[in-house]
């Protein structure tokens, strides 16, 4: 028997309020009839199990890799085989038990970030086989309801402060000073509150991205001119803005695609990278033709006349803000967000020193970097049941080079084909080496990640 069930199958078309574009599955009318434990249910109420949770999985931003291992969880506690192709915003399962096969197709009108949820959905599937496969498919349907709908952990206001702390730090350590720091506090703090308050009304990503950079711009901008009113020398300090952008790094679709191609799950890894180059290539078009208007160059950053060990301390500290904003962006509770931020200080500040003291070349110093991350994430994964994903990329997304990648378009866009070429080569090697980092950390912990069966 074979069904197709996208976001559309049984809406409620009653309502013009639920005539959108992605119809709303009606879960409760599909699973209509079956009263007994989730284990005895028809094939199409258990596939329908397996299939809500990997697409709530696929709507907490996770990769193919984890989703799909989820939904094996879930189809042997329901004594079914599912064979699944996943995509970034859909999948199509196919679910046998024996007897008969069902297939559905799923799909999500988009998909975002949300750690939390995603440890909700962890622990949910680590304790289906005890605790639900035996519960009738309403009272599991029920609770991934729940899920679905636990409200975000943090206001607009808020996840904007955190870009702002986030973007904040990034500027330090990529020479910024005090000048710089606080045009990239408020500059970035109004275009992720901006950004927010219209991915809240379903705005498509391209939109959100493009209007929250050309704010946090013009709000740079406009700091700038504030901070010039006081009597401090502004005049040197305009290439800040750069970091003012910086919040609207994919940080999650990115890596998770390399790990999915890693994995030989090309569509999601594949759509997924083309996710995230259009974000790329949307905040750096939109950067570049604000600073055209504003007369703004990415120039070099004045030296910070720092030591060594006040150096050190600073990046150590910058690193700490900066993944711990963008934990927090993620929607991650303070306690994982501080975690991710602790890993972020070390893994990061040792790749900065490996660069000044060991003349490291920065994609080989990504590398270790972003290793170590790894390799930290998988020690404390064993001791805090954290979902590994949830605290590596906040940890390394801090490491991707935003300024080298809008200093390349910004070149080409003057015609400066090979200075361009020069920026975007720099930046390719390093966002090469971050995901293989954190392969290698999880292919030495992780045996079950190590194969492909």
């Amino acid at each position: 028997m074979t069904t197709e069930i996208n976001q559309a199958a049984h809406a409620d078309t009653t309502n013009p309020d639920r005539l959108h574009h992605h119809m709303a599955v009606r879960w409760e009318k599909f699973i209509a009839g079956e009263t007994g434990p989730a284990r005895q249910a028809s094939l199409r109420v258990r596939a329908s199990i397996v299939g809500r949770v990997g697409l709530l999985l696929l709507s907490s931003g996770t990769g193919a890799w984890r989703v799909r291992d989820s939904m094996n969880t879930v189809a042997r506690a329901l004594n079914m085989t599912c064979s699944a192709d996943i995509g970034f915003t859909s999948l199509v399962l196919t679910s046998f038990d024996g007897v008969e096969s069902f297939t559905e197709s799923l799909s999500l009108a988009s998909t975002g970030v949300n750690t939390d949820q995603l440890t909700a959905l962890q622990d949910f599937v680590q304790d289906f086989a005890l605790k639900w496969a035996d519960q009738s498919a309403l009272s599991i349907h029920q609770e991934l309801d729940r899920i679905k709908a636990r409200p975000a952990n943090y206001s607009a206001l808020q996840s904007g402060l955190a870009g702002g702390l986030a973007c904040a730090g990034f500027i330090f350590l990529l020479g910024g000073g005090l000048i710089e720091m606080v045009g990239c506090f408020f500059g970035a703090g109004l275009g992720q509150f901006t950004r927010k308050k219209f991915g809240q009304h379903h705005w498509t990503a391209i939109a959100t991205t493009a209007i929250g950079v050309a704010v946090a711009c013009l709000a740079y901008f406009l700091a700038l001119h504030l901070l010039g009113l006081t009597g401090m020398t502004t005049t040197n300090h305009e290439a800040g803005y750069i970091g003012a952008m910086l919040f609207v790094i994919p940080g999650f679709p990115y890596i998770t695609s390399i790990l999915d191609i890693s994995k030989n799950d090309l569509r999601s890894g594949l759509e997924r990278l083309t996710f995230a180059l259009t974000i790329i290539i949307t905040a750096t078009l939109v950067g570049w033709l604000l600073a055209l208007v504003f007369g703004l160059q990415p120039k070099n950053f004045l030296p910070l006349g720092l030591g060594q060990w006040p150096l050190m301390f600073g990046r150590l500290a910058a690193s700490f803000a900066g993944v711990f904003g963008f934990s927090i962006m993620f929607n991650s509770r303070i306690k994982m967000a501080a975690t991710a931020g602790l890993i972020g200080a070390i893994a990061n500040t040792t790749r900065l020193e490996l660069i000044d003291l060991s003349h490291f070349q920065p994609a080989a110093a990504a590398f270790v970097g972003a290793l170590i991350a790894g390799l930290l994430a998988s020690l404390i994964h064993q001791l805090i049941d954290y979902p590994r994903i949830t605290i590596t990329v906040p940890s390394i997304v801090i490491m991707v080079p935003g300024l080298y990648i809008y200093r390349g378009v910004y070149n080409l866009g003057l015609n400066q084909i090979g200075t361009g070429a020069a920026w975007l080569t720099k930046a390719i090697l390093i966002m090469a080496f971050l995901p293989l980092g954190l392969f290698v950390a999880r292919f030495c912990f992780d045996a079950k990640w190590r194969k492909i069966d």
